[in-house]
């Protein structure tokens, strides 16, 4: 192929997408994404203000150029950027447009949002920065569609009082990540989430509320669930 070809190419291919972006409805959806927040058909289809019928064939052609991806969660389909390079694209877009992005506001009850089961280990906002906090500390990797432990993630783990290697020795999955559906975004699943949440009530950091899938963390438990994970104070 010569480079006048390939040139060729490159704007065709360039032209495709900008004409995906192009479209209002389908920027208000991809814009409402930025946050890093899943979104089910339905939302975005209210975000754009069209019906979910139109909203179908957006989302194909979305997908059709790599810009979203679909996130299955049970019974749940949820859309989300494909790549952060789809994010830092339309974030840059955005700053040339000079038009500010809409965050997301998820309408959970506090007392669930903040921290709460799911199955057998821990969802909601601390549940989801727990998770974030091992990836980026690099005690986890991403391998395929599960995570794989580091030689750190286990020096970690040992420390916190756990036993990472009877764990992956386990029949069950080690460690993936679960889309949480308050937060939208992933909690930390599998016998590993499900043993930090054992030791997390074994210790008296956390209690399970009798009457919903709350969880109720101590002052002095949250306290020190954030120094073992490097988290600092933030709000829900």
């Amino acid at each position: 192929m010569d480079a006048t070809s390939g040139s060729a190419s490159a704007d065709t291919s360039l032209s495709a997408v900008a004409a995906a972006i192009g479209d209002p409805a389908r920027a208000r959806m991809l814009c409402s994404l930025l946050d890093g927040c899943a979104r089910t058909a339905t939302e975005l289809a209210a975000l754009a203000g069209i019906s979910a019928s139109t909203a179908s064939s957006h989302f194909t052609r979305l997908r059709d150029q790599g810009l979203v991806e679909i996130a299955i969660q049970g019974k749940h389909r949820y859309y989300r950027l494909a790549t952060p390079q789809v994010a830092a694209a339309l974030e840059a877009l955005l700053v040339v447009a000079g038009v500010p992005r809409t965050p997301f506001m998820p309408s959970t009850p506090p007392h669930l949002h903040h921290a709460r089961t799911c199955y057998d280990h821990m969802a909601g906002t601390l549940a989801v920065r727990m998770h974030d906090a091992m990836l980026a500390q690099g005690w986890l990797r991403v391998s395929g569609e599960e995570y794989a432990l580091t030689p750190e993630g286990g020096a970690a783990l040992e420390k916190l009082g756990l036993r990472p290697q009877a764990l992956q020795r386990q029949r069950r999955r080690f460690a993936y990540p679960c889309l949480d559906w308050s937060s939208r975004k992933p909690h930390l699943a599998g016998g590993l989430g499900a043993a930090l949440l054992e030791h997390f009530s074994e210790r008296g950091w956390v209690s399970r509320d009798l009457d919903s899938r709350a969880l109720r963390f101590s002052a002095r438990g949250e306290k020190q669930f954030a120094a073992a994970f490097g988290l600092t104070a933030q709000a829900d």
